[in-house]
């Protein structure tokens, strides 16, 4: 393999860690290795650190090819807590308030889902990564300030239920949909629509494009891996 040239690798990310975690473990195990000072390593697509689940990164000559795979479609198992939300939508904040979900059946699940189906405007939560006046959305709601975010109109391809535990309230759902989709920000739409609230308990992206989480590498199979790689001046 060619770090230098270029190279596209999946990792199943581990929790906790971010995307930004991830391109930099593999920067600096590649320079280390290759006994390099600078290496160009990119995502293409951020994952919350609460998720685990496919990252592709680029390295060397090939993260011009970035933009382009930032556009594949993406496929989630996410599980929702109902009757409760969470300023974040997830675990990263405490909960905020509780609600009734007595009135809640697979029937009514099924037919608020069918809404979420096909083009849907979004909008994306305060604690994201988006871009407000060349700051992180997350940077002014960690410091508890507001600002407005506008929707965006996304693509949900495929949304059913995988699981429904009615005596926990827990529902987890298989997800296909396009870039720039934040599963936290479904999970609170579709726990307004149930009239419950929601907030998302686990979250693993289980496909990128043709890249699915079986074809991924852990970062102990990375580092054996690149074990036997040379440094460039013993190539040259």
């Amino acid at each position: 393999m060619n770090f230098i040239e270029g190279e596209i690798l999946a990792f199943d990310k581990p929790y906790r860690w971010t995307s930004f975690d991830v391109v930099g473990k593999v920067r600096w195990l590649l320079c280390h290795r290759l006994g390099v000072k600078r290496l160009k390593v990119g995502h293409t697509g951020t994952l919350d650190p609460l998720a685990t689940g496919v990252v592709v990164v680029c390295t060397g000559k090939m993260t011009k090819q970035i933009d382009r795979l930032q556009h594949d479609v993406k496929e989630y198992v996410a599980t929702l807590q109902l009757g409760a939300t969470t300023p974040s939508f997830d675990l990263e904040k405490p909960i905020d308030r509780i609600y009734s979900t007595e009135h809640i059946n697979i029937e009514l699940i099924n037919s608020v889902l069918s809404r979420f189906r096909g083009e849907i405007w979004q909008t994306p939560p305060a604690f994201s990564a988006v871009k407000i006046e060349g700051k992180r959305a997350y940077d002014y709601a960690r410091k508890g300030q507001e600002v407005e975010l506008k929707p965006k109109l996304l693509v949900i391809d495929e949304l059913e239920v995988v699981q429904y535990n009615r005596e926990l309230q827990q529902l987890t759902l298989r997800i296909v949909c396009s870039k720039g989709t934040y599963i936290r920000a479904l999970a609170r739409d579709i726990g307004e629509a149930l009239e419950s609230g929601a907030h998302l308990i686990a979250l693993r992206r289980t496909r990128v494009g043709n890249t699915s989480v079986e074809d991924c590498l852990t970062f102990p199979q990375f580092e054996q891996l690149i074990a036997d790689l040379k440094p460039i001046e013993a190539i040259e």
